[in-house]
């Protein structure tokens, strides 16, 4: 059976029985505990909490998840998978632990032609948490399961929980016997090979504080009612009933083993160091495309370093399996084939996403080439000392600083006869790690107390009228400080509030929330912030000006006209150009983030080069010629799947629900979903100017600009700055660009001329410098100080000429120049050939005076240079130089 079949057996079977049907969520979700999406349930996790209302009792998904934590074990073993689809059915207050087995048994169980999966009912063994006898009695009462087939396990087992303080529950989980070719007989307790988890079916019913369950920690309550989560592994399943040992081989999996056997001319299944390359290449192949489709692009942080990584892994597998070609473009190809059925946009969006790829194949081309130089001189090093290993802090700063991956490191360090010191360099990676894994922690909210919200939610949600008014009277639901809720709150205080209707836009989208007032009989509050909690509640931090405000009150809250026209300006011209410029570079243009506020806006979009001043200016005009043809703007409801059959684009990364609401400008020229505020023709933008473009990130560009009110005083600026300098030079505008290049011509001839004079007046006083120089202990040195300000060039030119005036003596040579401003100082040192004759080199004279000037430097036996940061420190620094040269010279 086909992993598609597998995929659509499921949602129908849970359609049938009345669950609504929800698609996938991005791999990206705005989760302060998740680099990605790692399993079914997380886009349901506000309704689990009780944040939010659900708008369905029964769900079901097919979810995309990422799981990071092992990657270096994917390809080693053939469980190991960093992407993966996960099944699940979810219930709200609906049933619970009866519905959840009956529903999971029949499909499962149910015949091939009847729509089920057909696994024998016999080789069927489920685990339960250890206390559940509720759970036990139903599997005997359902399936008929038998009492030796029915485990019992503890918390690390069958419970399950986030991580961090939300919710939690015990599970029961669903296993297959492979039979005993592949193991031990004794059930999944013994053997979790032969008996393959299938399904985990969790029964959420508790919240867990800071010490979890699974520990053996109670719960510290119970979630305001009864949910049911379930994750059955696509791949898992697919293989088994494919009749394939492992997910390499499944349908969706083995395409990309078999490009790579064309590109490199090895089999897979033949050598077990290369089925591991095969392995990761397959395995990273998926993640890498299906990250990059949902927005992520290759960096140095967070979810763009593990992405680099996976690609990159991806080419070093590649390379030892014998092959010098690009390849990540043409395993994009093989993914999109393959998973295109089911996630269309990687075939939609496949330009950007080949482009992303192998940007970042050229880039790590060019890292191999540099940190393939590094390597050689370590082994120059490492085989002058007589040594035939590799110090593992060198192969960790080649993985590190220069992303050479060790196993590439081994490989080469083999060819060349030389040992690797692993353990050194896995100790260096572990306490890397550590700190990376305490940084994490750091930054690890989980869910804590939302009680405060819930009950407010629980009264409904707040309704937003700021669509059609700007100001609207209310009754103010509830006050909260410090997580708590109060009953009023007095002149000067800070404080959140909850109305029961709004016209105060909440940031999101981009778009800054709201400035304005809210005002009653008693009060007037100034409006600091407007943000929405699970979607549903508008929260308004204000501050009291006068009088007090409490619970029940009514209100009249108003948004700042002004701030609303800049706010709708913004984020139409935010669309606007957008849309300009996916018709400037093409549809592969996808904006991968933005932010706007009145007069403002920045884009960021996914692109890998920068613009060309042309092509920016194209991307302006085509912006202004759609201010100028007045284009109507038009909101449409729709459900998601309605409103990507028009074509809407999404923003990477938002969470929508099932109606979205479609902006469109000009009808199919621009249509995005967008809950933001916007003008109602295109004129009403006004001017846009484009301010720049930058990068920030790779393979990620940014454009910024001013629309309407700030355009024009931008250009009143630009403007009075021109016609100021014009005066100054005695010239009309149009003349300004020639005579400030001639300007800039006679000031570079100027410069140029003052730099010969400086050297030329640097190099009449060498003669000087040779004479003065001192006698230690049989050797000539020169040590002082030149002028402030003298560059590394001219040091080492002056240096140059002394130690030649010095002839045939052993002779050493420091000079030194400060720059007291900056609080630096530059140093060279030279030496003649009879001064090396008698032991004495540049590079190890370098160490005996460098921190008395703070800093450090180095070089070969005959020259070397260095820098510091006290200034003050070069009369100790020639002290010290003098006593090294009397401990030495002459020895």
């Amino acid at each position: 059976m086909q992993t598609h079949e597998i995929r659509k057996r499921f949602l129908e079977h849970f359609e049938r029985n009345g669950h609504t049907v929800v698609p996938s969520a991005s791999l990206i979700l705005d989760d302060p505990n998740l680099l990605f999406v790692n399993a079914g349930m997380v886009q349901f996790k506000p309704y689990f909490l009780g944040e939010a209302p659900p708008p369905y009792k029964r769900a079901t998904s097919i979810q995309k998840c990422v799981r990071t934590g092992d990657i270096e074990n994917v390809g080693l073993t053939t469980r190991h998978n960093t992407f993966f689809q996960m099944a699940g059915n979810f219930s709200f207050g609906d049933y619970f632990k009866e519905g959840a087995i009956e529903l999971a048994w029949e499909l499962v169980t149910k015949s091939q032609d009847e729509g089920g999966y057909g696994f024998s009912p016999d080789r069927i063994w489920v685990t339960v948490y250890q206390d559940d006898d509720e759970a036990i009695a139903l599997w005997k009462k359902i399936a008929g399961l038998p009492e030796e087939r029915i485990q019992r396990r503890g918390g690390d087992d069958n419970y399950w929980d986030m991580g961090v303080p939300g919710p939690g529950g015990p599970c029961s989980e669903i296993y297959y016997d492979r039979g005993p070719e592949y193991g031990r007989d004794g059930g999944p307790v013994v053997d979790e090979d032969r008996y393959l988890e299938i399904w985990n079916l969790v029964f959420m019913q508790d919240e867990r504080g800071e010490l979890s369950p699974k520990k053996g920690h109670p719960p510290i309550g119970e979630l305001p009612t009864k949910n049911i989560d379930t994750g059955m592994g696509m791949e898992r399943v697919a293989y088994l009933l494919q009749g394939v040992d492992n997910v390499y081989e499944t349908d969706l999996v083995r395409p990309v083993i078999a490009r790579a056997e064309e590109l490199t001319g090895r089999r897979y299944g033949v050598n077990p160091e290369d089925d591991v390359r095969f392995r990761v290449i397959a395995d990273h192949a998926r993640s890498g495309v299906m990250l990059v489709g949902d927005g992520v692009t290759p960096g140095n942080e967070a979810r763009g370093y593990v992405l680099r990584r996976l690609l990159r892994r991806i080419v070093r597998s590649a390379r030892l399996l014998g092959t010098s070609e690009p390849v990540l473009g043409t395993f994009a190809e093989v993914v999109r084939d393959a998973m295109g059925p089911a996630y269309p946009e990687l075939a939609t969006d496949f330009e950007r996403i080949h482009r992303v790829v192998t940007a970042e194949e050229n880039t790590f081309l060019q890292t191999l080439s540099t940190g393939t130089r590094i390597f050689d001189v370590a082994v120059a090093e490492t085989k002058s000392a007589g040594r035939s290993l590799l110090t593992g802090d060198k192969a960790f700063q080649l993985h590190d600083t220069y992303g050479f991956p060790i196993d590439l490191t081994l490989e080469m360090a083999a060819e060349q006869g030389l040992a690797v010191d692993e353990d050194g360099f896995r100790k260096l990676m572990a306490e890397q790690r550590a700190r990376a894994k305490a940084d994490a922690a750091a930054r690890k909210t989980g869910h804590g107390d939302r009680t405060v919200y819930r009950e407010l939610l629980e009264q409904g949600a707040t309704e937003f009228t700021g669509y059609q008014e700007l100001a609207s009277e209310a009754t103010v639901r509830g006050l909260v400080r410090e997580g708590q809720r109060i009953r009023s709150a007095g002149e000067g205080e800070i404080v959140e509030l909850v109305l029961d209707r709004t016209p105060l836009y909440a940031e999101s989208g981009g778009q800054e929330s709201d400035a304005g007032t809210i005002t009653s009989p008693n009060a007037e509050l100034e409006v600091l912030d407007v943000q929405k909690v699970a979607r549903k509640l508008w929260v308004h931090q204000v501050r009291v000006r006068s009088g007090e405000i409490a619970e029940g009150q009514h209100v009249i809250a108003q948004v700042d006209p002004e701030w609303r026209v800049g706010a709708r300006q913004a984020h139409s011209g935010t669309h606007v150009v957008h849309a300009a410029l996916r018709e400037v570079l093409g549809p592969s243009a996808l904006q991968s983030g933005s932010y706007n506020k009145p007069g403002y806006l920045r884009l960021d979009f996914a692109w890998t080069s920068a613009l060309s001043a042309e092509t920016r200016s194209e991307i302006e005009e085509v912006s202004n010629l759609a201010v100028r043809r007045d284009l109507p703007v038009r909101v449409v409801h729709a459900s998601l799947p309605e409103a990507q059959r028009m074509g809407a684009l999404a923003l990477f990364g938002e969470t929508y629900d099932e109606t979205v609401r479609v902006v469109e400008i000009g009808g199919p020229w621009s249509r995005e979903l967008c809950g933001g505020t916007h003008v109602d023709h295109s004129s009403q933008i006004g001017p846009v100017m484009l301010l720049g473009e930058s990068s920030v990130g790779s393979g990620v560009r940014r454009l910024e600009a001013y629309v309407g009110i700030e355009a024009f005083r931008h250009l009143a600026r630009e403007r009075a700055l021109v016609q100021n300098i014009a005066g100054m030079l005695k010239v009309p505008n149009e003349e300004l660009p020639g005579r400030i290049e001639s300007l800039v011509e006679r000031l570079r001839a100027a410069e140029k001329e003052l730099e010969r004079l400086r050297a030329a007046q640097l190099l009449s006083n060498v003669g000087g410098l040779a004479d003065a120089a001192e006698d230690v202990r049989g050797t000539a040195l020169v040590a002082t100080a030149l002028p402030d300000g003298v560059g590394g060039n001219d040091l080492r030119q002056v240096a140059t000429e002394v130690r030649n005036r010095l002839g045939g003596r052993p002779g050493v040579v420091a000079l030194f120049s400060a720059d007291p401003a900056a609080g630096k100082v530059n140093f060279v040192v030279a030496t003649t050939p009879a001064a090396r004759e008698a032991g004495l080199a540049a590079g190890k004279l370098v160490p005996s005076f460098a921190a008395e000037v703070g800093g450090r430097g180095g070089g070969k036996p005959d020259m070397a240079q260095g820098g510091g940061t006290n200034p003050a420190g070069v009369p100790g620094a020639i002290v010290a130089l003098r006593a090294a040269l009397e401990g030495t010279a002459g020895a």
